[in-house]
């Protein structure tokens, strides 16, 4: 055993003393190692960490399925005819991503709230840390007002006092009782929010609006196929005799919660790990590179050793010793590497998917990096042995002699030139389509202007502006005291920004023309100066007036490819008819069309969008959308902006006393937040695109290194005949280049087959998934 331990030391001390090779290939399998454990800490940062619930593969989501696979929203009537299915232990109803101003225990604030019905938290297995759940007097209609606080919420505003169980927070001007406090890392639908309160719903709703969730916990040994069925039948039943043409055509299912709330996320992390696995396949490629050049220089010695007698253990164990110190090393390099990377990706991801709001290293990741670098290093060694398993032999003696190698020494090595380009050529390109597109929709300009601009979210108590009427003089009332503000030169209100990453940021409604064309579009009520403060270009017909008001004609403006898809570019003067629920329909005639916006950033396709006088917005429309939503305001002006927030305070105390805002920001930092997953996506794709060019250039190198030393035997006799410098020179070209069009060749077939199975993505960024240009490039 002390033989084996000093061969293995013998080996170590060697690359210590003369570190260069230990670094160079270290260094190599540190890059791949770094890129995959990266990735894999996102992956199982947002996909495979378990949810915060107890048993989650039993919970589903049911509703409708409008044909992208991801269950959509449902309605109270729905989730009551579902009650009592077979199948389904227990059922629960959500109205999330709602807003609330509350007051008591310190100042006025708006804050995320969150509507759920007494069976949500048992089904989802959770229980209050504080208090209790809501019982059924309190989630009935006219029953005790009641509120539930997140975690988080608790802590901040009542100092995470136990004794907040029975304390009254004001809730849109009205008193509720403090009767929960809801554990640590509760997050439904991965977002956070501050305050829970019951739904309430009636025994036997007629509500039919979609706007609910329903999340079921199968029984034990139930299928979620057959809890599908039954719940498409079930509703296409309860809508048979309705006349209700829309719901009896739609398909209605379930799906895991953990495959719905990761649905958007999923196809960039596995674009991002297979990025990753390639990156790491040219690492290992490379590293079996240079340890075929590294087996080159002890071919000589092993063989010497072979002819004294030595056993085959003896000759082996300083390469694989060697294998170990390289594997620990790029091991714990690229856990460096791997960590330093994951500090910066920070910045760029979006929030929503860090649980916890930070990226954590965990012991999967260190156990990922030590098995991919000792398994790895080790087969590179092992591959470079077997290779080299002539120079044991007499024949390599009299071949070789100390300067060479035999004359079957690189067939492997050319192998793996071939490899090393055509894998590179196949990452560089489809990186190459996929960053080109990327970036060109990163630099498409969003329709609108937002320098100069700062904005704001405002929910008038409900309490206190209890209808239409209320709200709109509100609104108006505070717009014109935000023009009075030194330094402002122009403000306005709307329902919706011009563009937002927020899940508020869109207000989807079913729309249809007077010939009953059914279509979905963005619903926007706008105030006066709306198109002129964010410069959204007028293409025909006239903007808003102040004439646009309650009681006249409704009027409406839309924007240019909702003329052209619904209208056939021909909209001014016709009718466009906002759908409401049961028969109500509110119509409005078209006066104008504006430019287009790209309201969910640039990765998306532009959507039609509706705008109206929010004057004229429908009372029960509008009642309706301060359920979900703020309102927001948007001022431009020049100077600093800090004095524009402490005359926009005054303006609030004046027209609005006690009246919270929240998310004061300029409307630059919401595009770059609406744009952050192409930066994103680029980032990672250049990122990637780079370590393969990196470890091509590396590998390319070892491999010819490895042919020319092959080959240096020869050199030497045919310079001995005659052979000038530039001869041998150009046959060491001509056969690196032959190698390298074989694997250029090899790569741009393989490329295309990886760009074919990625079209729909690449199409959707509204660029070709075969660019000449890129791969002429790459090649």
């Amino acid at each position: 055993m002390n033989v084996w331990l000093n061969e293995i030391w013998q080996a170590w001390r060697a690359n210590l003393r003369r570190p260069g090779f230990l670094l160079l290939a270290s260094g190599v399998l540190a890059l791949g190692i770094g890129a995959s454990v990266a990735v894999f800490t996102l992956i199982d940062q947002v996909l495979l960490k378990p949810l915060p619930v107890q048993q989650a593969s039993q919970l589903v989501m049911l509703g409708r399925m409008p044909g992208n696979g991801k269950v959509d929203s449902a309605s109270p009537m729905q989730y009551q005819a579902l009650a009592g299915m077979d199948g389904v232990r227990s059922m629960g109803l959500t109205e999330p991503f709602q807003v609330a101003n509350i007051a008591g225990g310190g100042p006025p604030l708006q804050v995320p709230a969150l509507y759920i019905d007494r069976h949500l938290l048992p089904t989802l297995g959770v229980k209050p840390q504080l208090g209790h759940n809501f019982d059924e007097r309190e989630d009935s209609p006219g029953g005790a007002k009641v509120v539930m606080l997140s975690h988080g919420f608790w802590e901040r505003r009542f100092g995470g006092n136990p004794d907040v169980i029975g304390k009254s927070l004001a809730v849109e001007g009205a008193a509720h009782t403090v009767v929960g406090v809801l554990p640590a890392g509760f997050a439904l639908f991965g977002s956070d929010s501050d305050i829970v309160l019951p739904i309430a719903l009636p025994k036997a709703s007629r509500s039919d609006v979609p706007n609910y969730f329903i999340v079921a916990r199968l029984a034990d040994h139930a299928s979620m196929a057959s809890v599908g069925a039954e719940t498409n039948a079930r509703l296409h039943r309860l809508y048979a005799d309705t006349g209700a043409s829309y719901w009896n055509k739609m398909r209605f299912g379930a799906q895991r919660y953990g495959d719905w709330l990761h649905a958007g996320r999923r196809p960039v992390l596995l674009l991002f790990v297979a990025s990753a696995l390639f990156v790491l396949l040219i690492a290992l490629v490379n590293l079996t590179n240079l340890m075929l050049l590294r087996s080159l220089s002890r071919n000589h010695d092993a063989a010497v050793r072979s002819a004294l007698g030595a056993p085959l253990l003896r000759l082996v164990w300083p390469a694989l010793g060697e294998g170990l110190l390289v594997g620990f090393g790029g091991a714990l390099l690229g856990m460096l590497l791997a960590v330093i990377g994951l500090a910066v990706l920070q910045q760029f991801i979006p929030v929503e998917w860090l649980r916890g709001g930070h990226v954590g290293v965990g012991a999967a990741a260190w156990g990922l990096a030590f098995a991919i670098g000792l398994l790895g290093a080790l087969l590179a060694a092992a591959l470079g042995l077997w290779r080299s398993r002539s120079a044991t032999t007499v024949d390599e003696l009299r071949e070789g002699g100390r300067g060479g190698m035999g004359a079957h020494s690189g067939r492997l090595g050319r192998v793996l030139v071939v490899a090393q380009v055509a894998l590179a050529v196949t990452l560089l390109c489809a990186a190459g389509v996929i960053a080109r597109a990327l970036f060109n929709a990163s630099q498409r300009p969003l329709g609108f202007a937002s320098a100069n601009m700062q904005t704001f979210d405002l929910s008038p108590v409900k309490a206190s502006y209890p209808d239409a009427a209320s709200v709109q003089a509100l609104s108006q009332r505070l717009v014109q005291r935000l023009r009075a503000i030194p330094g402002v030169s122009g403000a306005t209100v709307t329902t919706n920004l011009p563009t937002s990453a927020d899940f508020f940021g869109e207000f989807n409604n079913m729309m249809h023309t007077a010939s009953g064309q059914r279509f979905a579009a963005q619903y926007h009520a706008v105030g006066p100066g709306f198109f002129k403060l964010f410069s959204i270009p007028l293409h025909a017909g006239r903007q808003f007036t102040r004439n646009d008001v309650r009681g006249g004609e409704a009027v409406a403006i839309v924007s240019q490819n909702l003329a052209d898809t619904q209208y056939g570019g021909r909209a001014l003067g016709k009718l466009v008819n906002l759908e409401g629920s049961g028969s109500a329909v509110w119509p409005a005639r078209i006066v104008g069309v504006v430019g287009d916006t790209w309201q969910t950033g640039t990765l998306q396709p532009k959507q039609p969008v509706v705008y109206v006088p929010l004057a004229q917005m429908p009372a029960p429309v509008l009642a309706l959308f301060r359920n979900y939503s703020p309102i927001r305001f948007a001022m431009r002006g020049h100077g600093n902006a800090a004095d524009w927030r402490a005359g926009l305070h005054q303006a609030l105390a004046e027209v609005a006393p006690g009246q919270p805002i929240a998310n004061l920001r300029s409307m630059h930092s919401i595009v770059r937040q609406t744009t952050a997953d192409a930066r994103l996506s680029l980032l990672l794709i250049g990122l990637f695109a780079s370590l393969a060019l990196l470890l091509a250039a590396a590998g390319l190198y070892a491999v010819m290194a490895v042919a020319v030393a092959a080959r240096e035997r020869e050199f030497g006799v045919r310079m001995a005949l005659g052979a000038t410098p530039s001869r041998l020179v150009g046959s060491v070209l001509r056969g690196g280049l032959l190698q390298i069009a074989a694997g250029l060749v090899l790569g741009v077939g393989m490329a295309q087959v990886v760009t074919r199975l990625l079209r729909a993505l690449i199409e959707q960024l509204g660029h070709d998934a075969f660019d000449p240009l890129t791969l002429a490039g790459v090649c």
